[in-house]
């Protein structure tokens, strides 16, 4: 008897605390979650079905200039870049992927 009496005690407790951690939880500050971003120029060397393989320049502070194959954040745009093109976009700190990814005109002669 005695023990029934103390297993209700703990889980009213128990409900108790779990009741006031939902209603507090909205106010705990909240986690900051935006990312560095840096902008990404390169030459496209070639165009495959999930990833564009570019030779970037240095981007300072996050990556050395190299030829590598990067995912996009939009698959429709493999469909308009092609081997050769210049290409800036946006990538973020501890993601690879190329976000809006333009092509950049030629410049003129």
């Amino acid at each position: 008897m005695r023990t029934r009496s103390a297993v209700k005690i703990l889980v009213y407790k128990l409900a108790v605390v779990l009741a006031l951690a939902c209603l507090t939880a909205p106010f705990a500050p909240a986690q900051q979650t935006a990312k560095k971003s840096y902008v990404f120029k390169g030459k496209v060397e070639s165009v495959g079905p999930r990833t564009v393989t570019v030779a970037n320049e240095k981007i300072e502070g996050w990556m050395e200039a190299m030829t590598m194959a990067y995912p996009v954040d939009k698959p429709e745009v493999l469909k308009t870049i092609k081997a050769g093109d210049q290409i800036t976009a946006t990538v973020y700190d501890g993601d690879s992927t190329l976000h809006d990814v333009q092509v950049v005109a030629p410049a003129k002669k």
